[in-house]
């Protein structure tokens, strides 16, 4: 990607216009559990409630069925089901605006538009994701960027439409505008790449492998989902609160976009989604510890932090899963199901447990009281678990501050030889692929194989090293031969030894 102005960079195409378009949408009846053009006398607490609490259900369920499904049937996930995805959302927004003249059934249509409406989210969300994911990791990272920026600017663009028609205008008008961009740029993906035609149970150890590699990222998303559900829970009480939730989150996700953009335009971004939740794990403690003692003004401040943060989160997110896909050659509905189970579950679980725990006092503990201590239980349960737990507190691995008592009796010596230390230095090899990989963009995973490729490895070593298909490591392998304008081996050989 050329370094060009910010400004350039911010400019849409079909797929990141598209993406925008849904974004904005479904924040006005998904993100925040609020319909911000809906009429304000419709969104009682018991009508926000079922609606939010059947939708997350419904929406991490979806991510868990997709997962699971994709391992086992991989075949459905080959084309892209815009219709079928279509129709779930169309009828959910039908229920609910059903709801609005239907007094006595408007409960029963409200519990179907949230089902419908979090099966038509989720899996619009998987059509995005593939769409990224099918992209080269400049393209697939710009439009999810730019998408993420512009759905900001769309959603309070809505507001600017008179309210009484915006509700008919998102199934009739919005709805078949982001449907058609998929469509549209569905048909210039690839679909012979390995993610697309992969079989897991062909190889369920590279499967295995994915998981364990990246649970700890999950759950860091995870628990700032679940921090956001409690908030969202306490806010929901109120319309107007939960609207002013909304168009925090939406801001957030702007920031985000922006920031991570500009950082990219001038130099190399390396983002760890868990290091960044180490960053931000401190101040999620302590705005839960102020949660009791500081006045109710604080509940409205932190609801609309954290949705600004975990808007922020979901968007680093589905960046990591399109990069484990292009990078591990698996299917990205797979992994972003798996993701979206973890973090949409506990979301699910952050609003039933902030909502049975506002109604509840504890021996005179005030019900917000009850609320943080929850909340703080639960994130350093999770933050102990995604540490390694009882596995890496009892490892046998030496720490410079460890107690050390040599055995009074001399060990046996064993046959052992020990890796020299001159092993371990980097070689000319590796010098010249990092310089290549640096001079020619090449992805850390492309680098990898090149490495190995030039060390004179085969493609069924390089594959079982990596622990990925070798259909994987060959689409690699030709992508690195377009990128450094090369034909063959002998040719990268060669260009290692001179570069």
């Amino acid at each position: 990607m050329n370094r060009s102005s910010i400004f350039q960079m911010l400019v849409p195409n079909v797929t990141s216009l598209g993406y925008a378009l849904f974004l904005a949408i479904n924040a006005a009846g998904v993100w925040g559990g609020v319909f911000p053009f809906l009429p304000i006398e419709f969104q009682t607490h018991t009508i926000i409630f079922w609606f939010f609490l059947i939708q997350s259900l419904v929406f991490s369920a979806s991510y868990a069925a997709s997962c699971i499904g994709v391992y086992f049937m991989p075949g459905p996930t080959r084309s892209f089901l815009v219709k079928l995805t279509s129709s779930f959302y169309f009828l959910g927004w039908c229920c609910l605006i059903a709801a609005i003249y239907l007094d006595a059934a408007a409960l029963m249509l409200v519990c179907a538009g949230g089902a419908l409406l979090g099966l038509g989210s989720a899996g619009f969300y998987m059509l995005w994701q593939r769409l990224f994911a099918g992209q080269d990791a400049d393209a697939g990272n710009r439009d999810l960027l730019v998408g993420s920026a512009w759905g900001a600017l769309l959603y309070f663009a809505l507001y600017l439409i008179p309210h009484a028609i915006t509700a008919y205008l998102i199934p009739l008008v919005f709805l078949p505008l982001f449907a058609l961009c998929v469509t549209l740029r569905s048909r210039a993906i690839d679909p012979d790449q390995p993610m697309f035609v992969d079989v897991p149970r062909e190889h369920p150890q590279v499967y295995r492998q994915v998981l364990e590699d990246h649970w700890r990222s999950a759950l860091c998303v995870g628990a700032v989902g679940f921090c956001a559900g409690i908030m969202r829970s306490v806010a929901v009480a109120d319309p107007s609160l939960g609207i002013y939730v909304n168009a925090l989150s939406m801001i957030g996700m702007l920031v985000a976009a922006v920031i991570v953009m500009w950082l990219w335009r001038w130099k190399d971004v390396r983002l760890s989604i868990t290091d960044s939740y180490r960053v931000v794990f401190p101040f999620l403690i302590t705005s839960f510890v102020g949660l009791p003692l500081l006045p109710a003004d604080y509940v409205r401040w932190l609801a609309a932090i954290l949705y600004a943060v975990y808007s922020a989160a979901i968007m680093l997110m589905m960046m990591q899963c399109a990069q484990i896909s292009r990078a591990r050659g698996i299917n990205p509905v797979f992994i972003y199901g798996f993701f979206g189970t973890i973090v949409y579950t506990l979301h699910s679980v952050g609003f039933l447990a902030g909502t049975f725990g506002e109604d509840v006092r504890i021996m005179g503990v005030d019900p917000l009281a009850v609320v943080a201590l929850a909340a703080l239980w639960a994130l350093g349960l999770m933050h102990f678990i995604g540490s390694g737990g009882f596995t890496s507190a009892l490892a046998r691995t030496v720490r410079p501050e460890a107690i050390e008592l040599k055995a009074l009796r001399p060990a046996r010596s064993s046959s052992k030889v020990e890796t020299d230390a001159a092993s371990q230095t980097v070689d000319r090899i590796a010098l010249q692929a990092k310089r290549l990989q640096e001079h020619f963009r090449l992805s850390a995973r492309e680098a990898e194989v090149m490495e190995l490729m030039a060390r004179g490895n085969s493609v069924a070593r390089i594959a079982e090293m990596l622990v990925v298909s070798e259909n994987t490591i060959r689409t690699h392998s030709k992508r690195i031969y377009a990128k450094l304008d090369i034909h063959k081996r002998q040719d990268l050989v060669d260009l290692i030894e001179v570069f």
